[in-house]
């Protein structure tokens, strides 16, 4: 990523800290990112390929202010870190399944961050997940936290969110999984439109046909009335235009 490039991003995602390869740099760009880029789908539902080659996915979220789903997220904030000095790997993740075990390989994309001689999982790309990157640890304390048998396994209070190994890939590893998720019926992203960002204290969610507003732990929900309020909400609450 080039400095005009990198300096686009930054803006993008409204930073305006230290940029040294440290663990504090790591963690205000990760919650900048979250606070600013939407995850969400809505390229799967306008019938638009998802490329994942990098050139692509900046003109998309930065140049187009646009959001997208880990693969994009993740692919785009692993080049940031790395041109900032970052060592940065793409793991590959199974997401847990409501009926119990888990997704395939490459199922989900998350990323493996060393600074200052430790590992930390980052994940701009998961939808509601953690807000702070997690040092690569078994155990800890707070609502996200990690174990570890045969692969390390990422959970929020009890329940798993996904599980994955430190084998480092590279992006065109993704490519199948990022097209049955685009094509596939048995996809959840294929089912529905979905955007939703981090906010101060809370989240904001839109879906085909609900606005979900959390703040302070007091969640909000009510009915979308068609779609012209959906994309008033996308660009209202989310900054999302998609013509």
């Amino acid at each position: 990523m080039r400095r005009v490039e990198l300096d686009a991003y930054l803006n993008r995602i409204g930073y305006t800290g230290k940029l040294d390869a440290t663990v504090e740099t790591l963690r205000a760009l990760h919650v900048a990112h979250l606070m600013s880029v939407p995850f969400e789908n809505l390229d799967i539902h306008l019938g638009r390929t998802i490329v994942l080659d990098e050139s692509h996915l900046f003109e998309k979220i930065v140049r187009q202010r646009r959001g997208g789903f880990c693969y994009e997220l993740n692919g785009l904030f692993a080049g940031m870190l790395r041109a900032l000095g970052f060592r940065v790997t793409m793991l590959s993740a199974g997401v847990a399944r409501k009926s119990g075990g888990f997704g395939p390989e490459f199922d989900h994309m998350t990323l493996a961050v060393d600074v200052e001689e430790e590992q930390w999982l980052a994940d701009v790309g998961f939808g509601d997940g953690f807000l702070e990157p997690l040092r690569l640890t078994a155990g800890g304390e707070g609502e996200y936290h990690l174990r570890r048998d045969e692969r390390w396994i990422l959970c929020r209070g009890d329940e798993p969110q996904y599980r994955f190994t430190l084998t480092p890939h590279l992006p065109a590893d993704y490519a199948d999984m990022c097209r049955y998720h685009q094509t596939s019926p048995e996809s959840s992203f294929t089912r529905g439109r979905l955007a939703t960002r981090a906010t101060t204290g809370g989240r904001i969610t839109v879906t085909d046909h609900r606005l979900i507003v959390t703040r302070g732990g007091v969640r909000e929900e009510r009915e979308i009335s068609g779609e012209q309020e959906f994309r008033q909400i996308c660009v209202e609450h989310l900054g999302l235009r998609w013509e």
